[in-house]
């Protein structure tokens, strides 16, 4: 069976299960439950710490595993990410007391306090820093109150938290994170058990960002309408009773599709719906 790592809590956990239920594969009924086995599609699930995944991802004991970017990046292992999922979305940057420092050429002889000391340590090197990182597990906002370090790296959303600790935001964002899946290298990319799972991943992205379309329009403002919803190939049109008029349906883009109708109903089209996909194959 193809062993595949998912987050067992925090905030990947949740959508990732989400995104696994709505790709067909059974899931887990409570939270206690570590390895869930899905004999119907040749799977089990390892339910592990989100940090952890990476590393036993690269040590073949699994196949594939989904984490964050941020976790992946900063554990130093050697699995590689192979699908972003569009979700988890979180920026990882400096901040510090105002007037401390500008940005990362100010940090010589300074300390950093942070999580993800993997990812500092080797921003910093890359921009040939010379300053000290102290690892913290969590609340590092107030290691620089408490004198253990002038300035942090963390995680920002909204910066509501760091605002609440008189800090402020500095430099540019270190990276830009979200869920992803990833690989270790002892793993055959063209599995096909991987190759299957990775398309049904793809199949739910697709189903979410789109939806069908469906309307009716005159003949002559067929190209016109067809301009506005191409679909993926071509849009589907079929004749409709009364002469003159054609069905047209093609998938578009949930974030344009009240734009699309508009659009349409300016062009004289009638009937405009829109309907989910719940599930794709491209």
């Amino acid at each position: 069976m193809l062993r595949i790592a998912v987050p067992n809590k925090g905030s990947l956990s949740g959508p990732a299960s989400a995104m696994l239920h709505e790709a067909g594969y059974r899931m887990r009924k409570e939270s206690k439950e570590l390895v869930v086995v899905d004999p119907e599609n040749e799977v089990e699930f390892f339910y592990l710490r989100p940090k952890d995944i990476a590393i036993y991802v690269s040590s073949g004991r699994l196949d594939i595993g989904i984490t964050g970017r941020d976790l992946l990046l900063d554990s130093g292992a050697s699995a590689e990410e192979i699908l972003a999922l569009n979700f988890g979305r979180s920026t990882f940057r400096y901040a510090t007391l105002p007037g401390t420092a500008k940005g990362p050429e100010d940090f010589h002889g300074m300390t950093i306090a942070t999580s993800y000391e993997g990812i500092v340590a080797k921003h910093l090197a890359e921009k040939g820093i010379d300053a000290s990182v102290v690892h913290l597990d969590g609340a590092v906002e107030t290691a620089i109150q408490l004198g253990v370090a002038q300035i942090i790296a963390d995680v920002v959303e909204t910066g509501t938290s760091l605002r609440n600790a008189g800090l402020e935001v500095i430099g540019e964002p270190i990276l830009t994170s979200e869920a992803v899946v990833v690989r270790g290298s002892q793993t055959d990319p063209d599995d096909p058990r991987a190759q299957q799972f990775l398309r049904r991943l793809q199949g739910v992205l697709v189903a979410r960002s789109y939806v069908m379309m469906d309307y009716d329009c005159r003949a002559e403002h067929l190209e016109r309408a067809v301009a506005l919803t191409p679909g993926l190939e071509s849009p589907t049109v079929s004749p409709l009773h009364n002469e003159g008029w054609v069905a047209v349906r093609a998938m578009v883009p949930a974030k344009e599709a009240q734009r699309i109708m508009d659009d349409l109903y300016e062009l004289g089209a009638r009937a405009i719906l829109t309907t989910s996909i719940h599930a794709c194959r491209l």
